[in-house]
């Protein structure tokens, strides 16, 4: 039997933009994808803090250093620019591999800065 769990977080990302228009995603600067071990195209699933909205899309690159955190197409109508999100991606394991998994967390502060980063 296979397990889905947590794999990475990114915790408190705030909305930098939100673009209907734009082909569907979630823009995430490359610093924060990189320190969630995230890729391009991953499926992601995004929980809204202040309005408890739950919505799964997949990741495009932001430029570096930005910051930015970006909801395009349907994801755009689930925030605002301000709310604050966990943005979390999720990986199928076996039994074994679930016991020793430690999932990483990426606690952001203002400006979507990285404040910590944890190997639960």
């Amino acid at each position: 039997m296979n397990r889905v769990m947590l794999r990475a977080k990114l915790h408190r990302a705030t909305v930098t933009e939100a673009d209907l228009h734009y082909e569907g995603s979630c823009g995430i600067d490359a610093d924060l994808m990189e320190a969630a071990d995230m890729r391009e195209f991953e499926q992601i699933e995004l929980y809204n803090l202040h309005n408890g909205e739950r919505f799964s899309t997949y990741v495009i690159e932001a430029p570096r250093g930005t910051g930015a955190i970006s909801l395009n197409g349907a994801a755009a109508r689930k925030a605002q620019v301000g709310d604050l999100l966990i943005i979390c991606t999720y990986a199928p394991m076996t039994e074994d591999e679930a016991r020793r998994h430690k999932p990483r967390i990426v606690l952001l502060g203002d400006g979507n800065r990285i404040a910590q980063v944890r190997q639960l």
